[in-house]
C-alpha cells in the first residue's frame, strides 16, 4: 500500500502532462461526453477502480512471492490473452508465432 501511495502521485505528475500533450482535447470530449450520457462517469470511476486493484495485485504478488513469480505469470497472461483473441476474435497467427506462444507456455 505504500508504494502504491509513493508511485500514484508520481505516475499522475508524468502522465497528466503527456496526455494534455498528445490528446489536446481530452478534457473538453470527456465532459462533453458525461455531461450527454453519464453512464460515462461511471464508466471512468470504474476503469479507475480496476486500475487500482491491478496495481495493488501486481505489488501484493511481488510482495508475497519474488518478482520472478510476477515475471512469468505477465508471460502467462500474455499467452492466455493471445488464445482466448484466436478462439473469439478468430484473429490468424502464424507458425511461427503458435511456435513462439508455445516456447513461452513451455
Amino acid at each position: 500500500m505504500n508504494l502504491l501511495m509513493y508511485m500514484a502521485p508520481i505516475a499522475v505528475v508524468i502522465l497528466l502532462p503527456a496526455t494534455l500533450l498528445m490528446e489536446r482535447n481530452v478534457i473538453a470530449i470527456t465532459m462533453a461526453l458525461a455531461r450527454k450520457d453519464t453512464i460515462v462517469v461511471y464508466y471512468l470511476l470504474f476503469n479507475s477502480s480496476l486500475a487500482y486493484f491491478v496495481n495493488l495485485t501486481n505489488f501484493l504478488v511481488t510482495k508475497h512471492t519474488s518478482a520472478l513469480t510476477l515475471q512469468v505469470l505477465g508471460n502467462a497472461k500474455g499467452a492466455v490473452a493471445v488464445v482466448v483473441s484466436i478462439i473469439i476474435f478468430k484473429n490468424p497467427v502464424s507458425l511461427m508465432g503458435m511456435l513462439g506462444y508455445s516456447l513461452t507456455v513451455v
